[in-house]
């Protein structure tokens, strides 16, 4: 853990040259890739979603592949298909934009249901099948899936729950700072500073970094204080479904994985006040009257303000 530091500041002002005044949303990705973990981005158009998942991807000498989604989008367009090459005479496989390290969803919501589906097997196994054929995807694999906002958009299909039970994190960009935006429009005066980005991590330094972060410990008195802010979400007279087992281990492997990008090897209660707001909210269904009077975050927010916290809780030895 002695270089992780330098290779967050690293990474941070990297990244920093395109992605302006978002320290913690660098940060936040970051976890999700160490913890081969799936990113979905709510924003309005404009707000950087892209640029983020490309200036990633150029900063790990990374593949990058984009998908745009529409209603008229195939599963085989996302997948690959088979064809027949009429040359070879034979059946060819031709790989969708699925084998890459990056994948940027755009707009995923507007995607049927059916190719939205396309992507389960992807984001769980890490792999796809094309006619009956397996294939397992690169290392590092992540989803960077993009949406606006469902309520003021026409032509969507909201994420089916078990969709949204395979993101990491939920992370909302939103609108720079008067200051922010000043500084963007200095910066891309001169044009697209992207186009400058280089590679400040290699693919086999991520993937020592995820054999690294599942050494961060938790002691017995935090993992209860995380037990219990989920067991809370299931108790709760405003939601139907509650964390699933699924978003408990995302939510340990989050804080793990902030502990580690901090430089500590041990994980604090307030590594977990801190990361359950970006990976609990998407995984709760509320019930019609808690929808009515509440968002997911501000049960998640209550939630947190009533589970005792513990005392001295840090490290273990």
């Amino acid at each position: 853990m002695n270089n992780i530091n330098e290779n967050v500041k690293q990474i941070k002002e990297n990244i920093g040259q395109v992605i302006i005044g978002k320290g913690h949303v660098i940060e936040l990705v970051l976890n999700a890739l160490i913890n081969k973990g799936h990113i979905l981005l709510e924003s309005v158009p404009g707000t950087g979603k892209t640029m983020l998942a490309k200036s990633f991807a150029a900063s790990i000498s990374a593949t990058f592949k984009r998908i745009q989604f529409t209603p008229d989008v195939l599963p085989s367009d996302v997948t690959g298909i088979q064809f027949f090459n009429p040359k070879e005479q034979d059946f060819q496989l031709r790989p969708g934009p699925v084998m890459t390290n990056i994948l940027l969803a755009d707009e995923i919501n507007r995607a049927t249901p059916r190719t939205q589906s396309s992507l389960l097997e992807v984001m769980e196994e890490r792999q796809v099948t094309i006619d009956g054929e397996t294939r397992k995807l690169p290392i590092p694999f992540i989803v960077i899936a993009t949406q606006n906002p469902i309520e003021s958009q026409q032509g969507t299909f909201p994420l089916p729950e078990a969709q949204m039970d395979r993101f990491f994190v939920q992370i909302d960009l939103g609108y720079p700072s008067l200051e922010e935006e000043k500084e963007i429009m200095r910066t891309y005066r001169t044009g697209n500073p992207i186009d400058t980005i280089k590679a400040v991590f290699t693919k086999e330094q991520i993937e020592q970094m995820q054999q690294d972060v599942q050494a961060v410990k938790i002691s017995e008195d935090v993992e209860d204080y995380l037990v219990r802010i989920v067991h809370a979400t299931r108790n709760s007279q405003d939601v139907e479904v509650g964390v699933s087992p699924r978003g408990t281990l995302a939510l340990m492997k989050a804080v793990q994985g902030r502990a580690y990008i901090s430089g500590r090897n041990f994980v604090t209660p307030e590594d977990i006040k801190f990361m359950a707001p970006f990976v609990l909210p998407h995984r709760l269904v509320l019930t019609m009257d808690g929808s009515l009077k509440k968002t997911n975050k501000q049960v998640i927010k209550e939630i947190l303000t009533s589970v005792s916290v513990p005392v001295e809780a840090g490290a273990v030895n």
